[in-house]
């Protein structure tokens, strides 16, 4: 990286109104080092598929660096653009990848979206992600279903056998309400439940309901006085929505079965040629997959005026967005392709009922059409954070792949390859939805970040930094705070011990409320941009920049001897976040162990 290149992105240094309306006119500013030479620049963009091509003005001239802007009238829903530098032997192109000295096309172009902005709540949020039946337990009396398997509380979970999916342990709703004090001290604001709906399994992703609260739970009663508490304490409270398919045990499947008249036989996919005669996710027969070819289907997700999208985004139920299950395999099934339909339809309902309601897709293989600004607001990073993060950070090798699917062991990458990896994803995306976005280290899916690091502790925390600092909505796993492990999916299942605190790892939770409570509090982490400062194999720094401030952020995997000059960026450390103590524009880490900084600068 270069800090002697021209800079732009999505942010609102750059950008007068990152959601327009068509047949405004928005202003584009570049930032330009005056080391970098140039004789004219200009901003290409295009109208109704047509390329235009505006000069850049000079607007600001500071002590490092320059600042020129251009006026660009919105006449399209979609705004693709980039910047091009000329002068004797030189000719450049800015994308949102990169520079290039050569001619580039535009799929790599930033894009301004003339659409209502994403909900601007997450910008300053922390999300908390809780799977119901392991985070806690209250003192109710229940009766487990037929389908289960009792576990006792402290035990690990079995993992890979045929019981895996049907051990459960008893937390509950009301459990998760009476340790709302230990998210709150956290400084979290926001929990991410995964599917609280009656099933046949632990995970509930199998949902014989979508109506409902799962008794085992605690029911609707349980979950409206979890909610009503949480937003006393300003947390929201989201939901999780498994659109791609249903549980074998639901009543639409029953009915389909016995009447092929029925309208519930359109909700599904027939095929004689496999034993249970329906298509399943993966084949699952556990899972029928949903046939969005049916209009009445649709209605009852999402189109009805109470379809399942807008009943629980009702201020009865209270929840503040939905996260969508394998979004990005929703509605599409052999030659039927009913995927973005289903996607632009579930965000047009909750726009009816909650217009500031977040919507966020698991897309375990990320689709770039997906975010293109009209679907979902943001995906689980996975493919632009989590997964090069896993692999930059790689202690051990044997976790395959960081919920990649891939056969063969997590590889190691160096910084470079960090990089070019977040920066792929973030070109294909316009900025909005980069930063609406989930962030994570970990979840339910995966393995625990500590087994990751093989229980390297400053490595955790650092990492914990990393999900904090950079574009997007943070979310931890519940127990992560606490130091719980886990080397896959259900092993990292764990549930908290909440009768023997004195075994939890009480300085990395310091550690982590420190950070949550950094990343809250300061305006560069909500409305900033990125710009890379460093990309060397075993360390990165980069600055989050927003109109009321600038914060400078610095992670190494190992141990490290790093010096970062910010004199050429006309930069002096103002006040000490977090992490390593550094002051003046000269910034000198010696480490022993991986390490990080978070600096306000001026």
């Amino acid at each position: 990286m270069r800090l002697s290149q021209p800079h732009h992105d999505g942010s609102e240094l750059y950008i007068s109104n990152a959601a327009p309306q068509i047949g405004e006119t928005i202003t584009l500013r570049v930032r330009i080092p005056h080391s970098y030479s140039f004789e004219q620049c200009l901003v290409r963009f295009y109208h109704d598929g047509e390329p235009r091509n505006t000069p850049l003005k000079l607007e600001k001239k500071l002590a490092t660096e320059s600042w020129w802007s251009a006026k660009v009238k919105i006449l399209n829903k979609s705004t693709q653009y980039r910047f091009i530098f000329v002068a004797p032997g030189l000719y450049e192109s800015l994308n949102a990848y990169g520079l290039f000295d050569h001619d580039v096309h535009s799929n790599n172009d930033f894009v301004v979206v003339s659409n209502k902005a994403n909900p601007s709540w997450i910008r300053s949020s922390v999300f908390y992600q809780i799977f119901p039946d392991r985070f806690a337990k209250s003192d109710r009396n229940y009766t487990l279903p037929n389908w289960a398997q009792h576990r006792d509380w402290n035990d690990f979970p079995a993992g890979r056998i045929n019981t895996t999916g049907t051990e459960v342990y008893g937390g509950d709703l009301r459990g998760v309400e009476e340790h709302l004090d230990h998210i709150e001290d956290l400084g979290i604001n926001g929990i991410y439940f995964t599917p609280f709906f009656p099933s046949r399994s632990n995970h509930r992703y199998d949902a014989t309901s979508f109506r409902e609260v799962d008794p085992l739970l605690g029911g609707d009663k349980a979950l409206f006085s979890l909610v009503k508490k949480a937003k006393a304490k300003k947390i929201h409270v989201m939901a999780d929505l498994t659109s791609n398919h249903c549980g074998v045990g639901h009543p639409w499947l029953a009915k389909a079965r016995k009447n092929k008249k029925s309208k519930e036989h359109g909700y599904f996919y027939w095929d004689k040629s496999v034993k249970h005669g329906y298509v399943g996710w993966f084949g699952l027969e556990s899972l029928p997959k949903l046939n969005f070819s049916s209009q009445p289907l649709r209605n009852e997700m999402y189109e009805g005026r109470n379809s399942i999208v807008k009943q629980w985004l009702r201020s009865r139920y209270g929840m503040s967005g939905w996260r969508i299950d394998v979004g990005n395999m929703t509605g599409r099934q052999g030659e039927e392709d009913h995927h973005d339909e289903v996607m632009h339809g579930i965000r047009a309902a909750m726009e009816v009922v909650n217009p500031d309601a977040w919507l966020v897709a698991e897309n375990g293989d990320f689709v770039a059409k997906d975010l293109d600004g009209f679907g979902w607001h943001g995906a689980m990073n996975y493919q632009g954070f989590m997964r090069p993060f896993w692999n930059w950070m790689n202690r051990n090798p044997q976790i395959t792949g960081g919920f990649q699917g891939l056969p063969f062991a997590m590889p190691k990458i160096s910084g470079k390859q960090l990089v070019a990896s977040m920066n792929e994803f973030n070109a294909s995306i316009p900025w909005r939805s980069l930063v609406s976005s989930m962030t994570f280290l970990d979840t339910h899916d995966t393995a625990r970040f500590r087994s990751v690091v093989m229980g390297d502790k400053a490595a955790h925390e650092a990492a914990i930094a990393m999900s904090l600092a950079y574009p997007g909505v943070p979310s931890i796993f519940a127990g992560d705070e606490i130091g719980l492990e886990g080397i896959f999916g259900e092993d990292a299942r764990r549930t908290i011990d909440w009768d023997n605190k004195p075994y939890w790892d009480h300085t990395f939770y310091a550690s982590v409320r420190h950070l949550v409570r950094a990343r809250r509090k300061h305006d560069a982490f909500a409305n900033g941009g990125l710009r890379w400062v460093a990309v060397e194999e075993n360390y990165l720094a980069f600055l989050r920049e927003s109109k009321k401030e600038s914060i400078l952020f610095f992670i190494s995997r190992d141990a490290v001897k790093a010096k970062i000059d910010l004199a050429p960026l006309g930069m002096t450390i103002k006040e000490n976040l977090a992490g390593e103590s550094a002051r003046g524009s000269r910034i000198s880490i010696n480490s022993k162990s991986a390490t990080y900084g978070m600096w306000v600068v001026e």
